[in-house]
């Protein structure tokens, strides 16, 4: 496997926190759609402070997908086809050399049950229904055990693996799975104004909304997929493409043409390829256009903005955003809502 570089990861972002101040999983998913990285741990090693300029990506992320909490079904399917399932856990443990009352060391198995919320992340990578209640340090319900692996090296557990019973409280909560790792030649250019990713939502009330992103294209270049967040469960959506666009570039928005439609099961970001590539003019102005529906939302448009935590820098100068009720009437969402809406165009050159 590749080894990928964690001080890249930690200090090449577009977020103002520093190298050990944590996180959260929103910000990592941020970075890597945005092509910021991965890159490899050869190129940036670990611990010395430093992480150089320049470094190109080794992989392009394209697809995340946010599993429903604590649907283990989904988390073993997701396990099988894509081999791991990134999860949190509560933990009062900081390291390998830990003791804590919920870790069991003889048997390497963890369990926390209260109202604690979760502050370490670990990876699912199989599970065992028959794992015996016994092993854990507390009475349990019943059997049944996720195999995990963290951050903490071959010292901890069984070389790195332990057993987190499925009764753990914050287990499979939150479940994030890397479906879309592709090769780097792709794409050759992201179009984006959203660097800091899934910041919030916004919508108008109800469960549908459309949104879109006007870009200028570069020279001898083909429009051939777009990305975009959905928010809750069993999004659909619709995405249409305009062209030569104006100054105001929703006056022309109803000249658009659908390019491709679908459902979307989980929430996550997907890049969906357009139906079929699309030949650009050189400095052609361009727009995504996608109309979407998340049953049981009010807000289901994916946003970045300065939410007032210090967490995100957010750039208003970077896209041309537009939200819209109908698909009729548009607003420009840098100056009526100061925000950036997560809608992301992928060319290849000619």
């Amino acid at each position: 496997p590749l080894e990928l570089s964690v001080d890249h990861m930690t200090m090449h972002n577009s977020f103002s926190m520093s190298q050990d101040a944590g996180g959260e999983y929103t910000m990592s998913m941020a970075y890597l759609l945005a092509w910021q990285g991965p890159v490899l741990e050869s190129e940036d090693p670990y611990g010395d402070g430093y992480s150089p300029d320049g470094l190109k990506p080794c992989l392009h992320v394209q697809d995340i997908q946010i599993l429903p909490a604590k649907d283990y079904e989904a988390i073993k399917q997701a396990v099988y086809r894509y081999g791991g399932v990134q999860s949190s856990l509560y933990t009062s443990m900081r390291n390998y050399q830990s003791e804590s009352v919920y870790y069991n060391r003889t048997t390497n198995s963890y369990c926390y049950i209260g109202d604690e919320k979760p502050n370490h992340d670990s990876v699912i990578i199989g599970w065992d229904d028959n794992y015996s209640k016994d092993n854990f340090n507390m009475g349990l319900e019943g059997d049944g055990a996720f195999i995990c692996t963290n951050s903490w090296g071959e010292d901890f557990g069984d070389q790195g693996y332990f057993y987190v019973s499925y009764y753990d409280t914050n287990i499979g909560v939150h479940n994030i799975v890397y479906t879309g790792v592709e090769p780097v030649d792709n794409y050759d250019h992201n179009y984006q104004s959203d660097l800091c990713g899934w910041v919030g939502q916004i919508g108008y009330g109800r469960d549908s909304a459309w949104f879109a992103n006007a870009y200028t294209a570069g020279k001898g270049e083909n429009l051939e997929a777009a990305g975009f967040y959905a928010t809750d469960q069993n999004t659909d959506y619709e995405i249409y493409v305009a062209r030569h666009l104006g100054e105001k570039a929703d006056q022309t928005f109803g000249q658009r043409v659908k390019m491709a439609e679908g459902r979307l099961r989980y929430a996550g970001f997907y890049t969906i390829p357009l139906d079929q590539k699309i030949v650009l003019d050189d400095g052609e102005k361009f727009a995504i256009i996608v109309k979407i529906t998340t049953p049981g939302t009010v807000h289901p448009v994916a946003i970045e903005y300065d939410a007032g935590d210090g967490m995100a820098e957010i750039d208003l100068s970077d896209g041309e955003g537009y939200l819209s009720f109908d698909g009729d009437k548009w607003e420009h969402v840098e100056e009526t809502q100061k925000c950036n809406v997560c809608l992301k165009a992928y060319t290849s050159n000619r």
